[in-house]
């Protein structure tokens, strides 16, 4: 008897073996469907994979089946961080299709999320939420410049101020200068705590165009900007008059100036005291010994230039 009774509990431990077995695979198989269908539910279009400083990403798509209604969040992840933080959020339509957007300042991976589901006392928890594809979208850092050009009185440039965001400490930005065809450093400096920095125009020639270039690190791809174009004030001695009639170069400058040799056309920057302004030539003059330049009235104003005195020009 005691064989057949071992026979018998052994059956029904193979049965209930069996079907345990067959029970797993059902249902490992549920829950891959249901990651995967959770996985596509949210078909999402990025409308630029790179932008520029503070720039809107949109991602735009459909979340069906997801209900009309159901929040969605734009999530991000900064180059080199490990975490997700939300940007923004927007609600389903009714068509079941979706519109979010944000404004990016560093580089790092975009995506699209739904809300975690809350599972019922009958069912086991989803693995993962609804996500779309997770993108990279590269951003471009920003320059800006106190200064649009650099003007040298007594021999010496001053320094060209400016500020490189986001502001990172420690960032390097590059003065260069155009010479012969080819931009070439002039200077490089390394941002403050606040992205301040300060370039040195060493080595600048008179009349040279200068840009200001961050070649871009992992946070942030390259930027440049152009710094405008050297210029040397020398003292000069200056009248001024009314240029009502005919002048030699055929034409009235709004902003005029006559000089004894210049070409007609040429443009002249003046500066007194804390006013500055560019005259073109468009006459001949002033014929009196000791004097360079006659500003008509509009220039002459402009200045706040009256009689006869120095004025700093860049010729």
């Amino acid at each position: 008897m005691r064989p057949k009774l071992k026979t018998r509990a052994s059956r029904r431990i193979y049965a209930a073996t069996f079907a345990l077995m067959l029970a797993i695979p059902a249902t490992a198989v549920a829950l891959t469907v249901a990651h995967n269908d959770s996985q596509s539910a949210i078909q999402a279009k990025l409308n630029r994979h790179h932008v520029s400083y503070g720039q809107a990403v949109t991602f735009s798509g459909s979340a069906a089946p997801a209900r009309p209604g159901q929040k969605l969040t734009l999530e991000y992840a900064p180059a080199g961080a490990t975490q997700w933080r939300p940007l923004a959020s927007t609600k389903v339509r009714r068509n079941g299709h979706f519109r979010v957007a944000a404004r990016l300042h560093r580089t790092g991976l975009v995506k699209v999320q739904a809300p975690a589901p809350q599972p019922s006392p009958s069912t086991l928890p989803a693995a993962t939420t609804a996500a779309s594809t997770t993108q990279t979208v590269t951003v471009a850092a920003k320059l800006s410049l106190a200064e649009q050009s650099v003007s040298q009185v007594g021999g010496h440039w001053p320094p060209i101020h400016g500020k490189l965001l986001p502001a990172v400490s420690g960032r390097v930005v590059r003065l260069e200068g155009l010479s012969h065809g080819r931009w070439r450093l002039l200077s490089k400096v390394r941002t403050g705590a606040r992205g301040g920095f300060g370039l040195r125009a060493s080595g600048a020639s008179p009349g040279q165009q200068l840009r200001v270039r961050f070649r871009g690190d992992s946070l942030n791809t390259h930027v440049r900007k152009d710094a405008g174009e050297t210029i040397a004030f020398h003292e000069t001695i200056a009248s001024w008059y009314s240029d009502a009639g005919n002048t030699a170069c055929g034409f009235h400058a709004y902003y005029g100036v006559a000089n004894k040799s210049l070409p007609c056309g040429t443009k002249v920057v003046f500066r007194n005291g804390s006013r500055e302004v560019t005259a073109t030539v468009d006459d001949r003059g002033p014929f009196v010994g000791g004097r360079t330049w006659d500003l008509n009235q509009n220039t002459a104003a402009a200045l706040g230039f009256g009689g006869t005195g120095s004025v700093l020009s860049s010729r």
